[in-house]
């Protein structure tokens, strides 16, 4: 696979002006990631003008929903030149025959895409690796951007990332679809309500059997597999810490200020390799740094502890995806067992299912938008990625899941695999706000 290409080292000095507006853009912000207001900068109800880099199946399926809340996408990008047609007829026949212009010649052909004046944002949709780079491009070439993802693979891409985004003033959002799950939300409007009490406690972790999305048909490794091999660490680390960090008001009243690695051996992906291919295959030839399964525990500096496992190497049934607990004073939430217990509120000293919790404290998102998000992906998490970054960019924003949010929790994949190389000390997590998290309160 083709490596992105480096990207210069951005200025890390803020002007007062940009800080000044970094600050709003944080206070905005909500626990509950829940429903944005700003001023409109664009007329209520203009279509987004977006461009697609990457209609792969995940890019071709954000395609579709784009499509389906009004926007326009004049050009898409992909180095495949039949995923390139798939997405031309999607757009001809959801758009009364339009044609988008296409871009892929190279790797880097999206550089040429982002000059285009009919274009307001990009959707990154591509492998993992390129997300950073692209979106930095994008923002210094004078685009919004909603990114897939991870949205880093380094700490300095991380840094890069804040700093095109302070810099340029444009909107960034992560499209982290679990932020968006129903219950989610709910217990973020619980934690509001102060139900909770003080949160002292959380728990969660992506734990899927992705063994085989490591291999192309033929053997070769996709950017997954590669991944696994050239990495050992948590390389997955949002779909799990997001709504955590939410519920925690990371980056807005609380910060990631450390974390330990551990990890188990390497059986599991060995076992796989020698069912899947036969005697002699190079695919049996291939060492994986990735340990089975992954353990971070992160500190903030509220001192909540943060315990997230990462584990797409073990063989299990699907969907044991993505669990999360949260644990405060009064109360507690398990979402392997969808059950509450609330002190004081409870009948009984025992669990309670979640489901009429949910419902009580549902948020305005899933009231105004239920019918609609539970035709998508992800439970629903899929439609309000998109609609809430449409909304930012038509308002000026904010954005629920901002860049300070992608770069803390990408930055959990490189600084676990920095803790283990290092024999499991613990690391510092940078404070990408440089000080702001302590102005805001969630």
């Amino acid at each position: 696979m083709i490596k992105p290409p480096e990207v210069a080292q951005m200025a890390t000095s803020l002007s007062r002006r940009m800080f000044l507006k970094s600050q709003a853009t944080i206070a905005a912000g909500a626990v509950t990631a829940g429903i944005l207001s700003a001023q409109e900068t664009a007329p209520q109800g203009a279509p987004l003008r977006i461009g697609v880099i990457g209609v792969g199946g995940r890019g071709t399926y954000l395609l579709r929903l784009l499509l389906e809340q009004g926007a326009e996408v004049p050009a898409v990008c992909d180095i495949r030149p039949a995923r390139l047609e798939i997405a031309g007829k999607l757009i001809a026949e959801m758009r009364d025959g339009q044609q988008p212009a296409t871009y892929g010649d190279t790797p880097t052909d999206y550089r040429r895409m982002l000059e285009r004046d009919d274009l307001e944002a990009v959707l990154i949709a591509t492998p993992m690796q390129w997300h950073a780079v692209m979106a930095v491009d994008a923002l210094r070439a004078g685009k919004h951007v909603l990114s897939e993802v991870a949205a880093t693979m380094t700490v300095q891409e991380c840094w890069d990332l804040v700093n095109a985004v302070e810099e340029t003033g444009k909107i960034y959002m992560l499209a982290e679809n679990c932020c968006f799950w129903r219950p989610v939300l709910a217990i973020g409007q619980m934690i509001a309500a102060g139900l909770f009490g003080q949160l002292t406690f959380a728990e969660c972790g992506y734990v899927h059997d992705c063994r085989a999305l490591a291999f192309e048909a033929d053997g070769t490794l996709t950017w997954r597999g590669e991944i696994k091999r050239d990495h050992r660490g948590n390389w997955y680390s949002t779909h799990s810490l997001g709504p955590v960090a939410k519920w925690l008001g990371i980056n807005k009243g609380d910060r990631l200020v450390s974390l330990v690695a551990a990890e188990t051996g390497r059986a599991a992906m060995r076992y796989y390799v020698e069912q899947r291919f036969p005697e002699g295959h190079p695919a049996r030839q291939i060492d994986f740094r990735a340990g089975d399964s992954t353990t971070v525990l992160i500190k903030t500096a509220k001192e909540v502890l943060i315990d997230v496992r990462y584990d797409v190497m073990s063989a299990r049934p699907h969907p044991t995806t993505v669990y999360y607990t949260i644990q405060g004073t009064k109360a507690v939430y398990d979402s392997r067992i969808d059950s509450v217990w609330i002190e004081g509120r409870s009948k009984a000293k025992a669990w309670e299912p979640a489901g009429p919790y949910v419902e009580e404290f549902d948020n305005p998102l899933w009231k105004e938008h239920a019918e609609k998000a539970q035709k998508t992906g992800h439970s629903g998490g899929d439609y309000f990625v998109i609609q809430q970054f449409a909304e930012a960019v038509r308002k000026g924003g904010p954005v629920p899941v901002d860049v300070y949010d992608a770069a803390a929790w990408s930055s959990v994949m490189p600084l676990s695999e920095q803790s283990l190389n290092e024999g499991g000390k613990p690391v510092e997590i940078p404070d990408f706000t440089r000080g702001k998290w302590e102005q805001i309160a969630s």
